[in-house]
């Protein structure tokens, strides 16, 4: 899709190279700065203000030009350029820090490079020749989006999240980020710097350890997990280690993954009004990376008729302001997950976005699949937890009493 950014199955892995660079990774233990236990770090996450975010939607939305399927299925899914979230990511000794898109939906980490050419524009950009800690590795990078490629070579680097340090991880500098649009080259209009996949290793490009499975195998957390608390009109926490028992600390309720490649589940039903809308498909990702919910073009009709809204463009849709909208339900492990009105709405200057988008992902890309982005995990707080056989994620209900 033109002027957003979409995951679906990478190119193979590439074994061999990823397989010479594991021999030459060094046995470490990760080292915490200041002398912090390895057992949890906190991760603050910005949030992008959701006026901006309704007028750059509705102003990409009408430029878009279609979900593009490669015959490998490489294409991305989440709408990076219409996230809403980011946080900070260190590399280097001494440390350059980023702005990323801490990205479940997912699995390389990427930031420009200081070899970048104009379409990395006045982002951050990493310098190899700054850091004690640089490994070169000059392995091909190149993921594909739904408007374009975006290309460079692997390194090395010691990176830095909160105080937990990672040590020998393989990370993209960019030297071509074109197939981002000319909206990333400003950050003003594109917030994050690159992206920190945490999805499973078979989506990664080239077959790399996830940052996540670097924690692990490292001892940096004790728990292989981490967990999203996301804000509304406030910044959000990304917690590595451990989930926010802070506010709420009723258990979380758990689904296995499907498929070890996005955090794919299976949900019950999807209602509106308290009434099932018999969706085409129960499949859904849960994907940090995309801010709105999307679905299959015949399910969001239905829920878009059902709700009143009328289409906008391209698969977006809008609603009266004043309308008295019904709820929005998910039912996941037999528990509904209920969006009011006023949570899946998103107005601004008299126009109400529904975030919910028509996408129809391809067979060849694993589709048809729903994708619950920010909208729902910034309701409910979500864990993502791969120290169980399978992996799983979890959904906090509702407090009691609530909704």
């Amino acid at each position: 899709r033109s002027q957003e950014i979409q995951h679906l199955t990478p190119p193979p892995p590439a074994a061999q190279g990823a397989a010479s660079r594991a021999s030459m990774i060094r046995a470490v233990t990760l080292a915490l700065v200041a002398g912090v236990a390895a057992a949890a770090m906190r991760v603050p996450l910005k949030k992008r203000d959701s006026s901006e975010f309704v007028r750059d939607k509705l102003q990409q939305a009408a430029y878009r030009s279609g979900l593009r399927s490669e015959s490998n299925g490489s294409v991305v899914i989440s709408d990076y350029q219409n996230a809403q979230y980011y946080g900070v990511l260190g590399l280097g000794t001494p440390v350059q820090e980023f702005n990323v898109i801490f990205d479940t939906g997912s699995s390389d980490v990427w930031v420009c490079s200081s070899d970048c050419d104009s379409s990395c524009g006045r982002h951050a950009k990493y310098d190899a020749s700054a850091s004690s800690s640089y490994e070169a590795d000059g392995t091909e990078f190149k993921i594909t989006y739904g408007s374009g490629d975006v290309s460079g070579y692997e390194s090395v680097e010691t990176a830095t999240v909160g105080e937990l340090s990672v040590a020998d991880l393989v990370f993209a500098q960019v030297t071509d980020a074109a197939g981002l649009g000319k909206a990333y080259k400003y950050p003003s209009l594109d917030k994050f710097d690159g992206i920190a996949g945490l999805g499973f290793g078979a989506l990664s490009v080239n077959g790399e350890t996830t940052l996540l499975d670097a924690m692990c195998e490292q001892g940096v957390i004790d728990e292989c997990k981490f967990s999203f608390a996301l804000g509304d009109e406030a910044a959000g926490e990304l917690i590595f280690g451990a989930v926010d028992d802070s506010t709420y600390t009723g258990e979380f309720n758990y689904v296995d993954v499907t498929q070890e490649t996005y955090w794919r589940i299976s949900t019950d039903d999807v209602l509106v009004g308290g009434t099932t809308i018999n969706p085409t498909t129960t499949d859904a990702i849960v994907d940090s990376g995309t801010s709105l919910i999307t679905g299959p073009t015949e399910d969001v009709e239905a829920i878009m008729a059902a709700i009143g809204a009328k289409e906008y463009t391209g698969g977006l849709y809008t609603v009266d302001c004043d309308a008295d909208l019904p709820t929005l339900t998910f039912v996941i492990g037999g528990v509904d997950y209920t969006l009011t009105g006023d949570q899946y709405v998103i107005p601004d200057s008299g126009v109400c976005l529904v975030a919910m988008e028509a996408l129809d992902i391809p067979k060849l890309s694993t589709g048809p699949f729903w994708i619950l982005g920010d909208v729902l995990m910034r309701v409910y707080t979500t864990v993502f937890d791969k120290s169980t056989t399978p992996p799983r994620g979890g959904v906090r209900p509702p407090p009691p009493g609530a909704g």
